[in-house]
């Protein structure tokens, strides 16, 4: 089987990484990873207005689940002019960082997905020169290999159609395609132990890596 440059067969797959695009963009993380920005736990002044959106809406956990995370993002106007994040991507959102498995994001992890937000933002509206909103296909793809992804023309391909509606796609759903390319590389990373960009999947490894992301 092939996805982009994964390949491999189940059971008991080996699986290959693809390699990033020479030169491709800031968003490398070590060990050759695309997709991953640099994250740091120390404090900055935009911790104070991201502290008082989380805080606003977090229940007594300290959490937030999906439906607090999409109120949170909406009060804060991060998606500037393009429309709120949907539930379904909120819901990805949390999935993607959700490390213990709660359902729910605690503020280290809002902070992370913070500045990975502002990244993809940022991504998107360099090639939204129109600011329509949108972006076509063939721009997707070049947003794709600006964060280090390389993929095989079939799987940039679904990627569209799944993401896509009458052809263009819009900022949620973009950021979307950015949480599951990124979901699961990290998937992927946290079994290479000895970071060669191969790895050895058992069927039941692939299910759950694809069930939470």
């Amino acid at each position: 089987q092939q996805f982009g440059n994964f390949g491999g067969q189940i059971p008991g797959m080996q699986v290959q990484m693809g390699q990033p695009v020479p030169g491709a963009g800031p968003n490398m993380f070590s060990g050759g990873y695309p997709g991953y920005l640099t994250y740091s736990d120390s404090y900055s002044p935009a911790d104070d207005s991201m502290w008082t959106y989380f805080t606003a809406v977090a229940g007594q956990d300290g959490e937030v689940d999906a439906e607090e995370l999409q109120r949170c993002l909406t009060q804060s106007g991060i998606s500037g002019s393009y429309a709120p994040f949907s539930l379904e991507t909120c819901r990805i959102m949390i999935a993607m960082l959700d490390r213990d498995y709660t359902g729910k994001m605690g503020f280290n992890e809002f902070k992370e997905l913070w500045a990975a937000l502002n990244a993809w933002k940022q991504n998107f509206m360099s090639i939204d020169q129109d600011q329509s909103g949108t972006v076509e296909h063939h721009e997707l793809s070049q947003a794709i290999a600006l964060m280090g992804y390389r993929l095989s023309p079939q799987t940039l391909a679904a990627i569209v159609r799944r993401y896509s509606k009458n052809g263009r796609i819009f900022f949620d759903d973009y950021v979307a395609c950015c949480v599951k390319l990124r979901a699961l590389t990290d998937f992927f990373r946290r079994r290479d132990h000895l970071q060669q960009g191969i790895v050895n999947f058992m069927y039941e490894d692939v299910r759950c890596g694809t069930d939470s992301t």
